[in-house]
C-alpha cells in the first residue's frame, strides 16, 4: 500500500533526510571516540553513541522508503465538502459536545493538537462530507458513535505542520 502524501510532505521529509545525512559524520565520530574509551562491555558512552547513530540511519531509511513509495495527492476539495487540511467542527451526539479537528495526511497526524489522519476512522467518516451530514464513526468493531458536521473551515497545506517523528 502506498502512502498518500502531498508535495509539502515530500519536501519536509527530504529536508529531514538532508539534516540527518549531514549529522552522519558527527555521529560516526562520536562512536569512534567512545570506542577508544576502553572496554566495550562496560562502555555506556559507546552503547549510547551506537544507538544514536543507528536511530539516525534507521530514520533516513524510513524516510527514503516513504518518498520512494509515496503517491502524491492534491489537497484541493470542493468548497462545500470536507477536504484535506480543513478544520471541521463536529457535534458528538452521545457526549452532547462540539469538537474541532483538522484533517491531515498520516505523516502529520497529531491527535493532541487536533490533527487527525484522513485514514483514521474519524478521517474516513468525514472526508468528502458536507455541513449538516450525520456520520457514523467506528474506532473499532465493538464501538461506534455518531457526529454531525456543524462547520467546515477550508484550509490549505500548511508547511508549518511538522511531520511525525518516531
Amino acid at each position: 500500500m502506498y502512502d498518500e502524501l502531498t508535495k509539502v510532505d515530500i519536501q519536509k521529509m527530504q529536508e529531514e533526510i538532508d539534516r540527518r545525512v549531514a549529522l552522519g559524520p558527527e555521529l560516526r565520530a562520536a562512536v569512534q571516540q567512545a570506542r577508544e574509551l576502553g572496554d566495550l562491555s562496560e562502555n555506556d558512552e559507546y552503547r549510547t553513541a551506537k544507538r544514536e547513530k543507528g536511530q539516525n540511519d534507521s530514520r533516513i531509511r524510513y524516510l527514503r522508503n516513504m518518498i520512494a513509495t509515496a503517491r502524491i495527492i492534491d489537497a484541493d476539495s470542493k468548497a462545500d465538502e470536507v477536504g484535506l487540511f480543513d478544520k471541521v467542527t463536529l457535534y458528538i451526539e452521545e457526549d452532547d459536545c462540539e469538537e474541532t479537528y483538522r484533517l491531515v495526511t498520516t505523516l502529520r497526524e497529531n491527535v493532541l493538537e487536533g490533527c487527525v489522519s484522513k485514514e483514521s476512522p474519524l478521517g474516513q467518516a468525514i472526508l468528502g462530507k458536507k455541513t449538516g451530514d450525520r456520520v457514523e464513526i467506528r474506532p473499532n468493531e465493538q464501538y461506534r458513535y455518531f457526529a454531525v458536521i456543524r462547520k467546515i473551515e477550508k484550509g490549505e497545506d500548511d508547511p508549518s505542520l511538522p511531520i511525525t517523528s518516531y
